[in-house]
């Protein structure tokens, strides 16, 4: 199975649909109650709900989702109203249409529970069908819609944010260690389609670090990321330097950044990160180990990018 433990756990639904195709003769034994095997839809609903819980079971590489809520509703088929879902193929045609969704929060997706669960809510009908009626058959079960994850990623930005990396450490700045967290900080916003326009190694010095937040800022880059110089040593002088420079906090995303790292690890609560804005422009403060930087980015990408609009008066 995927690891999926770097994911966020955020709010997940998805809505699915499906037809069980019958005989018209059919339509009026549902809607009059005298099918053989009784009651149709609420058997129907059941099964689908316990369809949606044996995924884990069924698909080998499929998490258990917690099913936080989910929904069966069954429709007659009408080609009037169903036609643009579906299509020429459903013209002239008796059946009902399965309509699935469901919420979930956490990890991964939930899109297959609701396709399992409408799957098996018209194998529940088939079979409940099938004494009277021998021209059944199964189709159309399609996902609808999924929200949550990656797939809510465009509508944090339009266009692809500018941003910029600012190393912070003495021993990078001098030669004497290669820079990993900011090459990877670097790696992790362009694969979220941003736009890192610059990136700068210097010492851990408040004036340093001052001064290019300072010519980033002028330059209106939209995100700065400083990694480095966070923690509780002598020389961890970032925090206290972007701190200075701060207009307005957002403690929210610290407080994301170190919650989503003390899962991982106890380390974390000693992060000092910051964030906020000047400007128009929003800076973080990342850890400066590579582990640090990458789960508090994974942590708060790509949501931050939001706050560029907040902060041109766009709301939320």
């Amino acid at each position: 199975m995927r690891d999926i433990t770097h994911k966020p756990i955020t709010l997940r639904t998805a809505r699915a649909t499906g037809i069980l195709f019958c005989s018209s003769a059919t339509i009026p034994l549902i809607e009059n109650g005298q099918l053989p095997k009784g009651n149709l839809f609420d058997v129907a609903r059941a099964a689908g709900f316990l369809g949606a819980k044996q995924v884990p079971q069924l698909l080998p590489h499929c998490h258990p989702v917690a099913i936080d809520g989910m929904e069966m509703t069954f429709a007659f088929l009408d080609p009037e109203v169903h036609g643009e879902l579906f299509g020429e193929a459903v013209a002239g045609r008796s059946g009902i249409v399965i309509t699935g969704e469901a919420r979930s929060i956490g990890r991964t997706g939930i899109e297959m529970e609701v396709l399992a669960g409408v799957s098996v809510a018209a194998l529940e009908i088939y079979d409940m069908l099938k004494p009277v009626d021998k021209q059944l058959e199964i189709g159309h079960v399609r996902l609808l819609e999924k929200r949550g994850g990656k797939s809510d990623r465009e509508r944090y930005f339009a266009t692809p944010p500018t941003c910029a990396v600012l190393v912070c450490s003495d021993s990078t700045a001098a030669g004497k260690r290669e820079d990993k967290s900011g090459r990877l900080i670097k790696e992790m916003l362009e694969a979220v389609n941003a736009n890192v326009v610059d990136y700068v190694v210097v010492p851990d010095e408040k004036s340093a670090i001052q001064q290019q937040v300072r010519q980033w800022v002028e330059k209106d880059i939209q995100y700065i990321f400083t990694t480095g110089g966070t923690g509780l040593g002598p020389r961890d002088n970032t925090v206290t330097a972007v701190k200075e420079l701060l207009e307005r906090d957002a403690d929210g995303i610290a407080e994301a950044m170190r919650a989503y790292g003390q899962l991982r690890t106890p380390m974390a609560m000693m992060s000092r990160g910051v964030a906020g804005s000047i400007g128009e422009t929003l800076v973080v403060t990342l850890p400066g180990s590579s582990d640090g930087a990458r789960e508090s980015l994974e942590a708060i990408l790509p949501a931050v990018f939001h706050a560029r609009k907040m902060m041109k008066g766009g709301g939320h």
